[in-house]
Formats: C-alpha cells, sequence, structure tokens
C-alpha cells in the first residue's frame, strides 16, 4: 500500500518524531522491547526471524502510530557464508566477485528480518597501518567506485522491497581513511582538491547507483567532525547530489562531538549533529527517556529539519516494502550456509588470491614428500574480520583440504610456531621435519583480530614468530612456498628473497582452505591483482601507484624512473643525490598497485585509439582504446588488463597515472581476445581547487598493461572547433 508520509508526519508529536531518528547501540533484550514499545523506529537484529518479528508485531500491532522498524546489522562480507573481505574482493579486480558477495548476504539477511546492512565501506586509504584497510576496496579511486556501484546493486537489487533486497550504506563519509598516521579515529587533514578527486569520489558513485544510506565517518576533516560538517552532509552529500536517503551516524559518534571539542554537552553535540544532516542518531543518550521527556526540544533543534529527517526514515521503511510487510516468514529463514551458498563463496574465493612471486614451486607436485608448516596450517582463522558470532564455521583446516587436493602427496605437519610464538624446540622440529621434504608450504599471516576495526599496526610485518620460522627453514637449505593470510598489505623485506614462492590469500572467508588448496595444486590459476600496494617499510607509506609528481623525481641511469611498474627492485642511484626518494631503500614498492603473476604468461599487442587526435566537442562521442591479448602458456588463466591515464602538462600537478579502466579475461592456451576501453571527458578532467571539474586541451598518454607488462600511446585534445 501506498503511505501518506506527510499525513503521519501531521500526526506525530515532536517525542514520536525524536524516537524515529534514533538506533540504540546493542541494547540488552528488555531493554529493546521497551525501546519499541515507546516508539524507537530503528533497533540492532536481535538475532533470529522470529525475535524480529516479534519486535515487529509490537511496533506495528501494539503503538498508537503503528510505524515498523528498520532492523540494521553490519553485514560485511557475510551474514552465515562468509565471502572474501572486501579487501580480498578487490584484488580479483572482478566487481562482480562483490555483487556475488551482496547478494548471498542480502538473501540471508532478509530472510531472518534484516532490513539494512552498515556496508559498503567505501573508504580510499593510502597507509596499511589502518585496520580498517581490509573492509575497503584498497587505494585505487576508480577500482573502488566500480566495486561500490557492484555492491550496492548487489544489497538492494532493482527493488528495495523484495524478499531478498537490503538497503546499503556507503560508510564513512568522509576521507576517514586518510587518517593522520594510519591510526584509526584519528584526525585527518586533506584539501579540497584531494578530497573531491580522491576521497568523495567513491561516496559520489554509491549515491548514482542509488544506495539508501550514508554513514558519517569518526573523524574530523580539516578541523570539522563529520558528525557535524553540514558543509558536506548537506551541502556536498544532499543538496550537491541530491542524496534523498537517510544519513546514520556512526556508534556515538554523536555524543563524542564532545570529545572533539566542538560542543560543550551531549544535548549541544545532538543539536549540532542533526542541524548538520545527521538523520539517525546512533547510540548515546536516549532522544526520549523511559518517562517521556525530549532530550531536545523545539526551541533548540529545527523542527522543519527534524521533519525533514523522519520524512527520509519514513521513505525508507516505505521503499523497503515494511508498511506493507513487516514479518518474515520465520519458517523459511535461513539460520546457517546452505550448500549452494558455499559453493559461491568458494568460487568468489577462488578469483581473490595473488600470486606475489615464484620462482617455480607453484604449482605445487601431485607426488612427492611436502611439509606442511606455519600457524595456519590447522587453523579455522579465515574468515576475516567483522564476521558475526552466528556465522557459520570454516569446516576444515588447509591441512585436511591439501591431503584432499592432492592426495597423491605424502603430506606432514608441523606448525613450527603460533601465531606469535616461537621456541627454539618447535623451531627445531620444523627444521627437521623439512629435512626429510621435497618442499615446505608454510602457512603465515595476519590473524584476523589485528586487521579490521581500532586494529592499527605501527610495525606492518609478518609477527616475529613466523619470520624466525622461515629464516630456520631458509637457514636449513629448505626450498619454500609461503601462503600469506593477511587483512593488509604487509612488509616482507626481512624474508621474501629467501623464499621460492608466495601466494597472498588474504582472508577468504568460510570456503578458504578449498580455495587455496586449488590453486597451489594448479587446478585453479590464480589471476587477482595488488589493490593497494604493499611497501618495502613503513617509512614509505603513505604509498599509492598514483601519487602525484614532484620537482624531483627519482632517476636511474639518466632517466626517469618508472615508479609504478610492477617488481623494479634497481638500488638507489645515488650520484642523483637530490631527487625524491629514501637513501636506506631501493626505488619503488616491493609490490605496486596491479602486480600478480600467473602460471601461464600473456602477451599484449596491437595497442591502439580509434583517434589519437580530437577536439572536445568529438570526445563527447568517447574514443575507444583497444589491445589484443593472448595466452602464451600451456595453461588456461586469466589476465587483468588496465588502462592508465596521464595528463603531461596541466594547469595543476596531476598523478604520474590514474587508472580509468580495467577487465579481467579468461583465456586457454594459445587463445586471444580483443580488450577494449572507452575514453570521454570524465577520464581526461580533473578538479581545481575551486571545486570545479576543468578538461584542459593538451597531450595525454596512454598507457595499457596487464601488472608485467606496458604499451603507450599519445593522445592529443584539441580546443573545441
Amino acid at each position: 500500500m501506498s503511505v501518506d508520509i506527510d499525513a503521519l508526519l501531521e500526526r506525530m508529536t515532536w517525542e514520536q518524531k525524536l524516537l524515529q531518528l534514533q538506533i540504540v547501540w546493542r541494547p540488552d533484550e528488555a531493554e529493546r522491547e521497551a525501546l519499541i514499545r515507546r516508539g524507537i523506529g530503528s533497533t540492532f537484529w536481535p538475532p533470529s526471524a522470529a525475535e524480529t518479528n516479534a519486535a515487529q508485531r509490537i511496533a506495528v500491532e501494539e503503538t498508537e502510530l503503528g510505524i515498523p522498524l528498520l532492523v540494521g546489522l553490519d553485514v560485511i562480507h557475510g551474514q552465515f557464508t562468509i565471502f572474501p573481505t572486501p579487501l580480498a574482493q578487490a584484488a580479483s579486480f572482478d566487481p562482480e566477485v562483490a555483487a556475488l558477495d551482496a547478494r548471498v548476504s542480502a538473501t540471508e539477511a532478509r530472510s531472518a528480518g534484516v532490513t539494512w546492512t552498515f556496508s559498503p565501506m567505501v573508504d580510499v586509504t593510502r597507509d596499511p597501518r589502518w585496520g580498517r584497510v581490509v573492509e575497503g576496496f584498497g587505494e585505487d579511486v576508480h577500482l573502488s567506485a566500480a566495486f561500490t556501484a557492484a555492491k550496492v546493486a548487489g544489497y538492494q537489487t532493482a527493488d528495495l522491497s523484495a524478499g531478498d533486497a537490503l538497503a546499503a550504506c556507503l560508510k564513512h563519509f568522509v576521507a576517514y581513511g586518510a587518517a593522520e598516521a594510519g591510526r584509526d579515529y584519528n584526525t585527518t587533514d586533506v584539501s579540497g582538491r584531494r578530497l573531491r578527486e580522491t576521497y568523495l569520489e567513491t561516496f559520489r558513485v554509491g549515491v548514482e547507483a542509488a544506495a539508501a544510506t550514508v554513514m558519517a565517518s569518526f573523524n574530523s576533516l580539516n578541523g570539522h567532525p563529520m558528525h557535524a560538517n553540514r558543509a558536506l552532509l548537506t551541502g556536498v552529500l544532499k543538496e550537491e547530489w541530491g542524496f534523498d536517503g537517510v544519513v546514520v551516524g556512526d556508534a556515538d559518534g554523536v555524543a563524542q562531538l564532545v570529545n572533539h571539542g566542538v560542543a560543550a554537552d551531549e544535548r549541544a553535540a545532538v543539536v549540532a549533529a542533526i542541524e548538520a544532516g545527521i538523520d539517525i542518531v546512533m547510540g548515546g543518550s536516549l532522544l526520549v527517556d523511559a518517562h517521556g521527556a525530549a532530550f531536545v526540544t523545539p526551541d533548540e533543534l529545527s523542527a522543519a529539519r527534524v521533519d525533514d529527517a523522519v520524512r527520509r526514515v519514513l521513505r525508507l521503511k516505505e521503499r523497503l516494502g515494511l508498511f506493507d510487510r513487516p514479518y518474515v516468514d520465520a519458517a523459511e529463514a535461513l539460520t546457517e550456509a546452505t550448500a549452494e551458498h558455499r559453493a559461491l563463496s568458494r568460487s568468489a574465493a577462488e578469483r581473490c588470491t595473488v600470486l606475489l612471486t615464484n620462482g617455480g614451486a607453484l604449482p605445487l607436485p601431485s607426488t612427492g614428500r611436502i611439509l606442511l608448516a606455519g600457524p595456519y596450517a590447522r587453523s579455522d582463522d579465515h574468515l576475516g574480520t567483522w564476521v558475526q558470532h552466528f556465522a557459520s564455521p570454516v569446516t576444515e583446516t588447509l591441512a585436511d583440504a591439501l591431503a584432499a587436493e592432492l592426495p597423491g602427496v605424502d603430506w606432514e605437519v608441523v606448525e613450527g610456531c603460533g601465531f606469535f610464538d616461537a621456541t627454539d624446540a618447535s623451531l627445531a622440529e620444523a627444521v627437521e621435519r623439512a629435512a626429510e621434504a621435497d618442499l615446505v608450504v608454510v602457512a603465515a599471516g595476519e590473524p584476523s583480530r589485528i586487521s579490521g576495526e581500532a586494529s592499527s599496526r605501527a610495525d606492518i610485518s609478518l609477527p616475529e614468530a613466523q619470520r624466525r620460522l622461515i629464516h630456520a627453514l631458509a637457514d636449513a637449505g629448505a626450498r619454500i612456498v609461503v601462503v600469506l593470510a593477511t587483512g593488509r598489505p604487509l612488509v616482507v623485506e626481512n624474508w621474501i628473497e629467501r623464499v621460492d614462492a608466495v601466494l597472498c590469500v588474504w582472508h577468504l572467508g568460510s570456503e578458504a582452505p578449498a580455495a587455496i588448496a586449488a590453486t597451489l595444486s594448479g587446478r585453479v590459476n590464480p589471476g587477482g591483482r595488488v589493490p593497494m600496494t604493499f611497501p618495502r617499510a613503513v617509512g614509505q607509506v603513505p604509498i599509492h601507484h598514483d601519487h602525484e609528481r614532484t620537482g624531483r623525481p627519482p632517476r636511474t641511469g639518466g632517466a626517469l624512473l618508472p615508479e609504478t611498474i610492477a617488481g623494479f627492485t634497481g638500488p638507489n642511484n645515488t650520484d642523483d643525490y637530490y631527487t625524491s626518494k629514501f637513501l636506506d631503500l631501493p626505488l619503488g614498492p616491493r609490490f605496486t598497485f596491479g602486480h600478480g603473476l600467473s602460471y601461464t604468461s600473456f602477451a599484449l599487442d596491437g595497442f591502439a585509439l580509434s583517434r589519437s587526435v580530437i577536439d572536445a566537442r568529438a570526445l563527447a562521442d568517447g574514443i575507444e582504446a583497444a589491445v589484443t591479448v593472448t595466452n602464451t602458456g600451456d595453461r588456461a588463466g586469466d589476465d587483468v588488463v588496465m588502462l592508465f591515464v596521464t595528463d603531461e602538462v596541466a594547469s595543476v600537478t596531476q598523478p604520474v597515472r590514474r587508472l580509468r579502466g580495467f577487465t579481467r579475461v579468461t583465456l586457454a592456451p594459445g587463445e586471444s581476445t580483443r580488450v577494449a576501453f572507452g575514453i570521454d571527458g570524465d577520464d581526461l578532467s580533473f578538479w581545481t581547487d575551486g571545486d570545479r571539474r576543468v578538461l584542459e586541451p593538451g597531450e595525454f598518454t596512454l598507457t595499457v598493461g596487464d601488472g608485467t607488462t606496458e604499451h603507450r600511446l599519445g593522445l592529443r585534445l584539441e580546443e573545441a572547433a
């Protein structure tokens, strides 16, 4: 049925309106029921279909207004079936992986009564010290924007009222990923141009994709805490972009305006936040207490602003179909991962691994003696961060999966160390067993608990116990393959030159062991790419492929160093002393954005543009950049083809390159395909300091590459005729 929102709003008292504007942070069962009976508008999932129906029944049938509840939950990369973490999904360079996660997550969560997920996190970040990099899509704006749109579409479908759709939430608005020193919740200071180019764009794309809600971020930006930043919450988000959905605060983020020093008390904080554009306050003091008294009055807070916020909340409930169908069929609700959903999770996981190095040890042989060592050998810690307690568990270990995948191998399993502890005796046992093996697989990495929210790390190297294990095995002459599970790019300089191969597997979710085993055996050919640069040392951070040019770039052999070419490991040219570099590091990162190897090989040929000279008016019709990709090896495999644009001369310093297109293709041995990208004014324009996007005539360089090979062509943009 159609709901007359204006008529409903007219019936509401001030207190009833305020109740629609709050979600209480994790109340107990008795408190939740009391809040619902008073008319609160939103709640966290109870968590079961039956309990959710009971809550909705109170709201709809036992309160004066009968307004259904928004039921929220952090469904980040799975409800019961856990998919790879978002950073791992980005490594697939295939947005369909994110869409698949969102579809399965929405199906499972909505069946049990959840209507609103606090996902996706679309913060672009260049600092791997920040723990929450695992929740986002990496360092690149274009890649992150594509995954943002895919995940929103997967959650919401074309009809939010469908029984398998969730309202998505773009978070955290904005520049949360630019936290100083990578320390979570820390302040940020970003120029207007950088804000537009890097941090706002993913949100703009998400709004364009019709995301239903947006969450404000904890940080202050240029001295203005985001929970009270009217210029951005209202001026840009709601007015400039026309966002008509709901803006929600983060957990206690409104109350924390007092800690920021911009509100004298929580009452002032609530007024400032709602006036700035927050529509739902998460946590903090109750806006209406147990006696029915309002926390703020119409004399303190604009009635028109409150009406606008309430209207947005009611409109979202209408779009979700809650006024018509507030209940779910508890008998049909999903409560655990199904075999079908596990299979989808596994297929996603198989697309997310990245082969960082390979001296020939991978894929593993199908016979012989192999030692499996390291803390991930028998661990079930594959789900990653932001997984709820009711998620279905990992049902096998990597040791189990490898034994099933390669039954002809004589496997021996000796961990040798824990995640953070090793003894001389445990290391000696691993070395002794390695002497009897043809190869050693070390399953190492970060446990999930040290990535994610509030998990910033000053030292982003592998924990010392695991480094000791690798060195002990290498000292004994073992041939080593490292399986690297992680929630962020790690510093690997201490040991990477001592091992034969490294497969980065991130945290791959419910079916991680099977997906890893299939990739190690060669049945699955790794095709992922690095979505976030691996630095050589923490001192290089922040580091990213699309950094701006400097007046004294590093040089080698008298030529500009191609810093963004994957795998460059040349030493510093100290003869060219006064250039931008570190004296104690080789130039460039260990693994740059887009790096990734395969068990087969590829060639790029015939790179061509449909036009090499064009004027601005004709550019509206676009230019095609195309290249032929050929699998030149003896295995089927995936290649990721990327298109970069460099603006050679502009009125504002530009990045050395910007990603403007990417495509992942699967090719049989000897097979070729043509990959084409469209280029238009958006790909050649940029933001100025005055919040204007401009398209300037001049020379551009277009680069096509796959992380190992690159080709370049020039393009001239002329004044409109």
